[in-house]
């Protein structure tokens, strides 16, 4: 066992005051030993032995009393060496050089090292680097007679396989040689440490977004915090001492609070939606998390709730699925919510074998309306149409907007019997016919409107859901050949034109095996004529009906699903012409813009196959440009964006075609990345003839202006049209005006370009 010898005999040194029976023997025996010395004996010789022995007695007596004194030095020093080497903090001496040259057995265990290996070693060994400096200081001070202005220090210290924090009490103590050496108590705080991050990291936990709430096990409220009350609009001191009762919204039955409190008790824990009350009185939704804090022997002290408040999260969601089911102007369900309950409607109906009706509803010169009084007097009607035909129909109907002025009425469980389910459909629709031939208020004007209405009825899944919209469509349009004004349901007649329509599907899957699709273009220009590029437009020549126009085959296509093949042939043509018009100066800078349907942007290959024809005919991604229509964003919105997206990282570029059509532009046009807005020929054919189409024109231009956007004009045909756009800041166009659409070599010829 090590120890410092001038530091055991200054312990070992008696205190003062203390008796030292080592230093001299008692007086009494003493004074007569030394008379038996000095004088001459006056005794006999018993006597003299007698007092021998009584002296005798006496060494023994002090002697045991001297081998007592030392065990009981002994053993003080013993359990002064077991207090010093096993003491619950460290102990360690430190020299003027910093070196150790005492340690305990507790301080050596601290920082993970044999005694004997501290010895000798300067103690800086096992300070971390960023407690370095604040060490060095404390040490110079002291060593050096200064000062210290810091007796306790808390520093970072490293061992074998961590570091720990450790508390260090520092007393210089100057030796008789005027040096001074340092005495250290190492005291292990990292679990308090540890305890005091842990603290402040719950103090700001429990001041976060999320709303706290913490209960005793009678689930009374002990302490909320200030994102509670913010979410609630009580004070912490209304709360306390409460129950959380008191939030109740009445959305939720006790069966609820029963199932939430039974997962509570058996697993510790629960979460999910609920609907609570605020102080104001609001209902609102909430995510709520509730976990059981239990005590050592597994009893529940406390409760601790987590409160989210998700009412704008709600909101969004609602008016994303808005967007996505309903329309915006009426908020009907749209063509897509439709389907939907039309598929289930079938399903529903094969089970109870009852038939339902769709009654399908054009309004009577709708197109005149928007003409005569603008599109806002359009809206408003189409509104008003939408409130009367929800109060035409039963609750459980559907009534949709299609799009325009088209509405669909669906029509469930009317009966087993066809003829009574024909009845009923009739009835109701008759009362559609009454209602909508009230004069409607269009702010101030009086307006008269009339609708034309095709009915079919159907039964399980005999008719697809297509097919009745195609029958109800056909019935419509019988109704309108009739006067309009008037009802027809869907009859054999309306069949022969379903079947002279699918002859014409049948021969549409052959022209492009047959090689009966041509590509033409059409001019796109500055307004000072210089040729800027084209748009590729698909023209089908059949053998026996000559031209088919793209406004009868091209929806066809898109309903058949042949589109997605028939626009791959359409960029694949595309390609090859600019690659053609890259060996002439007047062709090779032309930009060639290629309309994509719906179905083909959505190809899970779309991206690649352009990326593939770009690499094939070695095109330069810049001269081709992508016509999107507006309704094509809207279908996916989110797959829409991450194809143009790529498509632009590589060089594409993109125009948002018929713009000012649609009801929603606007939102997407700052989210989607078109370079380009095309206007609409609808609104260019009345500028200078109505007033609202004129200035729509006016409005897009300095939009698009103002938003960096280029800007071109479709379907120009005058030069008053010309200079209207010019004036306004439009400078690119295409229209009859510069010349319609042509095959190839008319294009070219039409550029100066001889064969």
């Amino acid at each position: 066992m090590n120890s410092n010898p001038t530091q055991l005999n200054h312990q070992l040194r008696p205190r003062s005051g203390a008796v030292d029976r080592r230093a001299k023997p008692r007086p009494g025996v003493m004074d007569r030993r030394l008379r038996a010395l000095q004088e001459p004996p006056s005794g006999s010789v018993e006597e003299l032995l007698h007092e021998l022995r009584v002296h005798q007695l006496e060494l023994e007596l002090q002697n045991e009393e001297l081998q007592r004194a030392r065990a009981a030095l002994e053993a003080s020093h013993q359990r002064y060496l077991n207090l010093y080497d096993f003491a619950p903090v460290g102990y360690l001496t430190l020299n003027a050089e910093s070196e150790i040259i005492e340690a305990n057995l507790t301080a050596a265990d601290l920082l993970g090292t044999e005694r004997n290996a501290l010895l000798n070693c300067r103690f800086h060994a096992w300070i971390t680097p960023e407690d370095s400096d604040r060490w060095y200081l404390l040490v110079k001070n002291a060593l050096q007679h200064k000062e210290v202005e810091q007796k306790n220090l808390e520093l970072k210290l490293k061992r074998k396989n961590s570091d720990f924090y450790a508390r260090l009490d520092c007393l210089p103590v100057p030796l008789d040689d005027q040096t001074q050496i340092l005495h250290i108590t190492l005291t292990d705080i990292t679990a308090s440490k540890q305890a005091e991050e842990a603290l402040r990291i719950a103090a700001v936990a429990f001041d976060a977004q999320e709303g706290i709430m913490i209960t005793n096990a009678d689930k009374v409220i002990l302490r909320v915090n200030r994102a509670f009350t913010d979410i609630t609009g009580y004070s912490a001191e209304e709360l306390v001492g409460r129950t959380p009762h008191m939030f109740k919204s009445g959305r939720h039955n006790e069966a609820f609070y029963a199932d939430m409190w039974e997962c509570i008790y058996r697993t510790g824990s629960w979460q999910g939606e609920i609907w609570d009350q605020r102080k104001n009185g609001e209902i609102f939704p909430k995510w709520l998390t509730i976990n059981a804090v239990k005590d050592s022997h597994g009893v529940v002290t406390h409760y601790v709730g987590l409160h989210t408040d998700i009412s704008i999260r709600k909101a969004s969601e609602e008016e994303i699925k808005q967007l996505a089911y309903y329309d915006p102007l009426t908020a009907l369900p749209n063509r897509r919510l439709l389907l939907d309950r039309l598929q289930q409607a079938l399903a529903s109906s094969a089970r109870s074998r009852k038939h339902g009706a769709l009654l399908f509803i054009d309004l009577d010169n709708f197109k005149s309306l928007n003409d005569n009084l603008g599109h806002d007097m359009g809206d408003i009607l189409l509104q008003q149409v939408a409130h009367r035909l929800i109060e035409c129909v039963r609750e459980g109907d559907t009534v949709s907007r299609q799009g325009g002025d088209e509405f669909v009425v669906m029509l469930e469980e009317l009966s087993k019997n066809a003829e009574e389910a024909a009845a009923k459909a009739k009835s109701i629709g008759e009362k559609i016919l009454a209602s909508l031939n009230q004069t409607y208020q269009l702010n101030k004007h009086e307006y008269q409107n009339t609708p034309s209405i095709g009915i079919t009825l159907f039964i399980d899944h005999k008719t697809g859901v297509n097919a009745l919209l195609k029958r109800a469509d056909l019935a419509m349009y019988s109704a309108k050949a009739a006067g309009r004004n008037t009802l027809r349901f869907f009859d054999q007649d309306m069949q022969e034109v379903v079947t002279e329509r699918t002859a014409l599907e049948a021969d549409l899957r052959f022209a492009l095996t047959k090689h009966q699709f041509q590509l033409y273009f059409q001019r796109q220009a500055h307004t000072d004529g210089q040729a800027i590029g084209a748009e590729a437009l698909l023209r089908w020549k059949h053998p026996k009906r000559g031209f088919v126009s793209p406004l009868e085959f091209i929806p066809l296509a898109e309903e058949v699903g042949l589109i997605t093949p028939i626009g791959l042939w359409v960029l694949e043509a595309a390609f090859a012409q600019l690659k053609l018009w890259e060996s002439s100066t007047q062709t090779r800078h032309l930009q060639l813009a290629v309309n994509i349907s719906a179905r083909q942007l959505h190809q899970p290959d779309f991206v690649e196959q352009v990326a593939v024809l770009l690499k094939r005919f070695d095109i330069k991604p810049g001269r081709l440009k992508l016509e999107l229509t507006e309704s094509l964003v809207f279908e996916d919105i989110n797959d829409t964006l991450s194809k143009m997206q790529k498509l632009k990282s590589i060089g594409v570029s993109f125009s948002m075609d018929n713009f000012g059509t649609g009801y929603s532009s606007l939102v997407y046009l700052k989210l989607l990345p078109f370079d380009q807005l095309k206007i609409d020929q609808s609104f260019v054919r009345n500028i200078g003839i109505k007033s609202d189409d004129t200035a729509v024109v006016r409005a897009i231009i300095g939009m698009a202006r103002n938003l960096g956007i280029d800007i071109i004009a479709a379907g120009v045909e005058t030069e008053q049209q010309l200079a209207f756009l010019e004036f306004n800041g439009c400078v690119s166009y295409q229209g009859n005006l510069i010349g319609p659409a042509m095959p190839p070599a008319e294009f070219e010829r039409s550029l100066g370009i001889e064969d």
